[in-house]
């Protein structure tokens, strides 16, 4: 069965656009690592002890090893904070690249293997419920207020009326 889904990932990725090829090499969904790895792990936890190897040395051969550009943990469209100096910074994709890459992975139906950013359709989605379309004069009972001539001319024209 995982061989299936290796394969029909394998058939997304040949018709993905470059970008799309390039990000998710350099920043694997985290979905596909832990299938990945639960795979391996679960292949490797059967083989027999050997007589030779210590116990604690076979518990480390077992565990898969992650290369360190391939970083879980970090977040490619989110700040990060250097542990050794204490300085932040910035997102290795800018707001404009984020949106681009958001703007092909939905096109081909795999917005959702991307890390969170504020650029997702969900989010986008969210902060308008939240916070609305924030124009004045949108909301409920609310009026646009416009120019001093605008905002009077019914009250002049009613005025002017009576008086003739």
């Amino acid at each position: 069965m995982a061989l299936n889904s290796t394969r029909s990932y394998i058939q997304l990725a040949q018709t993905l656009p470059p970008q799309l090829t390039r990000f998710f090499a350099r920043y694997p969904p985290p979905a596909l690592l832990n299938q990945t790895s639960s795979s391996t792990s679960t292949s490797t936890t059967t083989l027999p002890p050997s007589s030779s190897a210590s116990p604690t040395s076979e518990v480390s051969s077992t565990l898969p090893t992650s290369s360190p550009s391939s970083s879980t943990t970090s977040n490619p469209f989110q700040a990060q904070k250097s542990p050794i100096t204490g300085k932040w910074h910035d997102p290795i994709y800018s707001l404009r690249r984020q949106a681009d890459l958001v703007k092909l992975a939905r096109e081909y139906g795999v917005e959702s293997l991307l890390p969170f950013t504020v650029k997702k359709t969900e989010e986008r989605i969210g902060r308008r419920l939240e916070f609305g379309l924030r124009v004045k004069g949108t909301g409920v009972g609310e009026k646009v207020r416009g120019k001093i001539s605008e905002r009077t001319l019914k009250s002049r024209y009613v005025v002017s009326i009576m008086f003739f």
